[in-house]
This record gives C-alpha cells, sequence and structure tokens, in this order.
C-alpha cells in the first residue's frame, strides 16, 4: 500500500517508516524539517517532503494515491511558542490531515495520541475509560483532537487511536537518555520518594500497535492504550537502567516541593525571553504523576502483544547510546 506518515522524520515517525518500507509498503513521510535520519529513509526509498501538517497545499499533495495514514505530526516539547501554536499544529493540523484523508477516500487513518491525556492516574492502572486529567497544554490539544477524529469517525471513514505511553529505545537522544546520563555517572538525585508509577513503552512495539491499526477491520473507531507489558515505580527503573548499564547506581533522594516551586519559576521567568528553562513542570510531573496502564483492550481488540522487555529495551537503548557516543 501506499502509506502517509506524518512526523515522519521523528523518533517514532522514522522508525515506522523504516518498518513500512522494510515490509514492503510505499511510503511519503511529511514532516516540518530534516530530521536526523531524513538522509537514511530517502536512500531507504521514502519520499521525504518537507512541510507543515498546517499547509493544506501540501498536505493534499502528499495525500495524492494514499492507502492509509500514519498521523504522528505534533507540537511536543516547544517551550518557546505560544499556546496557539499548539492549536495550530495538533488540533488544526489534525482536522488538515482527516480533511485530506477523507477527499482522498483512504482505507484507514491511525492518530497517534498520548496516555498523557489522563493525567496523574489515582486507581492504576487506568484503562481507555479512566477520566482525561491532560495537565498541560501538549496534552490537552492531543485530546482536543480525539473528537475531531471521532467526527470523521462518523462520517465513514475508519480510524483508530492510539493512546501510547512513554517511548523510548535506539534512536532517540532525548526521552530517556537524561535518565541514563545520570545513572551512568554512578548518582541518581531522586526527587520525592520514587513509588512513582512509570510505564515505559519500547519504540518497536510501539511500531508494532502502529501496524497492526493498518489492518481492515480491526480497531475500528476505538481507541487504546500502547504500552509495554510492566509498569513500574521510577525506583526500579533507575536501578534497571543500571543494570543495562553495568553501573551500581546510587539514588540519593531529595524533598520534592522545591523543584516544583522551582520549576513554575523557571517557566515563567525564561518564556518571555524564549529562553528554554533548566526545569519546567512537565518535567518536575515525572517524579510526582502515576503514568500505569491496562493495555487489555489493545491485546484483544488488536491482537497486539509488546515482544520487546524492559530489561531488553533497556539493553538495547543503552547499547545505542554508547556506540553513538552520548555515553
Amino acid at each position: 500500500m501506499k502509506i502517509l506518515v506524518t512526523g515522519g522524520t521523528g523518533f517514532t515517525g522514522k522508525a515506522l517508516v523504516r518498518r513500512l518500507i522494510n515490509e514492503g509498503h510505499e511510503v511519503v513521510a511529511l514532516d516540518y524539517k530534516e530530521g536526523l535520519a531524513t538522509d537514511e529513509l530517502r536512500n531507504m526509498g521514502a519520499d521525504v517532503v518537507i512541510g507543515s501538517v498546517v499547509d493544506k497545499d501540501v498536505v493534499e499533495k502528499c495525500m495524492q494515491g494514499v492507502d492509509v495514514v500514519q498521523h504522528l505530526a505534533a507540537a511536543f516539547r516547544e517551550l518557546n511558542v505560544p499556546n496557539s501554536y499548539y492549536d495550530e499544529i495538533n488540533v488544526g493540523g489534525t482536522r488538515n490531515v482527516l480533511e485530506a484523508a477523507e477527499k482522498q477516500g483512504v482505507s484507514k487513518f491511525i492518530y497517534c495520541s498520548t496516555c498523557g491525556v489522563h493525567g496523574d492516574v489515582e486507581n492504576p492502572p487506568a484503562n481507555e475509560d479512566a477520566p482525561i486529567n491532560a495537565a498541560d497544554y501538549y496534552q490537552q490539544t492531543k485530546y482536543a483532537a480525539e473528537p475531531v477524529v471521532y467526527e470523521f469517525a462518523n462520517r465513514g471513514l475508519k480510524t483508530v487511536v492510539l493512546r501510547p505511553t512513554a517511548i523510548y529505545g535506539p534512536g532517540d537522544p532525548e526521552r530517556f537518555y537524561m535518565i541514563f546520563k545520570r545513572v551512568n555517572n554512578g548518582r541518581f538525585p531522586m526527587f520525592g520518594s520514587g513509588k512513582t508509577l512509570y510505564h515505559p513503552l519500547y519504540v518497536e512495539n510501539l511500531v508494532d500497535a502502529h501496524m497492526l491499526a493498518m489492518e481492515p477491520g480491526k480497531g475500528d473507531g476505538q481507541t487504546f492504550l500502547i504500552g509495554d507489558e510492566e509498569y513500574v515505580s521510577i525506583n526500579d527503573l533507575v536501578r534497571r537502567v543500571g543494570n543495562a548499564l553495568g553501573v551500581d547506581v546510587k539514588i540519593q533522594y531529595f524533598p520534592l516541593w522545591p523543584l516544583i516551586v522551582a520549576g513554575h519559576i523557571f517557566e515563567k521567568v525564561c518564556k518571555p525571553f524564549k529562553i528554554t528553562p533548566p526545569i519546567f513542570p512537565r518535567r518536575v510531573d515525572w517524579y510526582r504523576q502515576n503514568r500505569a496502564f491496562d493495555i487489555t483492550r489493545a491485546k484483544k481488540e488488536l491482537g497486539y502483544e509488546p515482544k520487546v522487555g524492559l530489561d531488553e529495551g533497556l539493553a538495547k537503548t543503552a547499547e545505542w547510546y554508547r556506540s553513538e557516543g552520548y555515553l
């Protein structure tokens, strides 16, 4: 089939594009900037288009002849932009892609949302019907786009919404890098008790879910949480990263409240100057918000089975960080 992957040069996008090409599909990868793997993807045969999902002409051009849309493009860690930027990309951009997909008559539209729409999980593990409590504007706009997807589903477009947990793996220089870097130094500063729950998701497991969601009749009109088989405390996660690196890490505990205050202060002070703050509320949330989810629905309805376990995934990621000179 011919597949359009928006956000195709990002971390998850490039992993998905590689898989699609390896399985014989024709791929158009749309992204707003050149990514780390752009040349690699082009050499593999992907048609990489640099443009924005807010540009209707670009989107319609990319949609020509497309059978399935994998919509991953999103404003994510954009700290020095107004909230309207998140609305424009995450909600308006999603509508643009849906409109073009409907016009083209695609057979399936898969929207990549986030588990973050559930916020701090009060009674873990949460399933897809748990309360929505998006904590920041990224999560709020990712959720705001979900009803737009359902709107088109009600008009006949086959859609699937995936809510991935904390994605990590080889090829990602950002998401888990700070954890690995601190553990590699042998000491890890833990703010709070470290008992907060966290749900990792190895990137190839997520790609498996995206591939399954493309299949005819699977998951139509439904929403699925996608995570690894297990969720862990952040204490356990840190220790298992240490095992992956072969480091006997010492966890040092500090009170959490000064970090919470500092996060809000730095964000407010830095924003007018468009400076990235050294600490901000979303990063602080890692220490205090429970993220643990029930993936039963994805198993039953999509046939999803996370093949790579946490220890194997962390070992593969550690190997990549070292081979690329990050550690």
